[in-house]
């Protein structure tokens, strides 16, 4: 698995952005959000019963990320179009401010070194990679345990002011100074 200080791959994947059929598919690679923070996230697969909680919380969260110029991505293995019917099907992704990713051929969950061989899906995983493509923070859980996107802001916050910061440590506290 790829981990922080090594550099994100390169990518070039469809990502469905809309349900408007007209406007609901567009390229993203590894270099479209220049100078970003960019927050990957990767769920096992659509359709699901953890997966929608967690994609559902991280678009609530959205102008939280975009406030610290992070553009948040999420993804799994299905095909763009797989997205945008679950996008239609389920409620709680209808109005979703981000790309969902399409990694149909497990390229890209391959390079990262999240891919569950035993399940033939991308693991539960989070990167947090700076304006320089650079991975400065990852979090893997078990398929089946939900992330909180609130500690991936809370680390966000904490990598951005450049600094050492304790335990617990929220935006606006003060930092470790050594």
């Amino acid at each position: 698995m790829l981990t922080v200080g090594e550099k994100f791959p390169s990518f070039e994947l469809t990502a469905t952005v809309s349900l408007d059929l007209k406007k609901a598919f567009e390229t993203i690679t590894d270099q479209s959000y220049d100078g970003k923070w960019k927050v990957y996230f990767f769920w096992p697969k659509d359709f699901t019963f953890v997966c929608p909680t967690e994609i559902a919380a991280f678009g609530a969260m959205n102008k939280e990320f975009t406030a610290r110029n992070a553009q948040i991505l999420g993804g799994s293995i299905d095909s763009e179009f797989v997205h945008w019917a679950w996008r239609n099907e389920q409620p709680s992704l209808k109005n979703l401010p981000f790309p969902m990713l399409s990694d149909i051929k497990r390229e890209l969950s391959a390079q990262l070194g999240i891919l569950d061989l035993k399940a033939g899906v991308s693991q539960r995983a989070t990167f947090i990679v700076d304006p320089e493509n650079i991975i400065r923070f990852v979090y893997v859980t078990d398929l089946s345990i939900g992330r909180d996107p609130k500690e991936v802001l809370r680390v966000l916050d904490a990598l951005q002011t450049g600094e050492l910061t304790p335990c617990g440590w929220h935006k606006g506290e003060e930092t470790l100074h050594v």
